[in-house]
């Protein structure tokens, strides 16, 4: 039989639930942690929700945050380092007008790698190549 994994939305219902009930967030979190294990919230957030029951504000769906990243596309960081390779981590996260951690995480992913201080596709050793195949061929017979 699988596990029941609850969703954020089930939990904030169960949340008010209690908050309705009369108990109180730290008592709450206690009955939750006993019924879902490490699926539960998270002490901390049982009482930011019970803050926000306690203020009239029911609504358990998640609200827009006004201070929220700005995504941008790869392209858009693709097309400014092919106008020039040696802009500063920093540089272009001013250019896309997003966090600095953002555009190095992205940087990252997109495998491009910092020597001699252009931004250049990170290329793998004949050796490397083999052994990342070899542990692609691993991770599906296990799957």
């Amino acid at each position: 039989m699988s596990e029941f994994i609850p969703k954020k939305q089930h939990l904030r219902e169960v949340l008010l639930y209690y908050f309705i009930l009369k108990k109180s967030a730290a008592e709450t979190h206690r009955l939750l942690v006993d019924i879902y294990g490490e699926h539960a919230p998270s002490k901390t957030s049982c009482k930011e929700w019970f803050r926000r029951f306690n203020s009239s504000d029911f609504d358990v769906r998640d609200k827009e945050r006004e201070g929220a990243p700005k995504k941008f596309e790869d392209a858009e960081l693709q097309a400014l380092l092919e106008e020039d390779s040696c802009l500063s981590l920093d540089r272009l996260a001013k250019e896309l007008n997003v966090d600095r951690s953002t555009v190095g995480k992205r940087l990252h992913a997109m495998r491009m790698v910092q020597k001699e201080g252009n931004w250049v596709p990170h290329k793998l050793k004949e050796r490397d190549m083999e052994r990342r195949s070899f542990l692609i061929i691993c991770e599906m017979l296990r799957q």
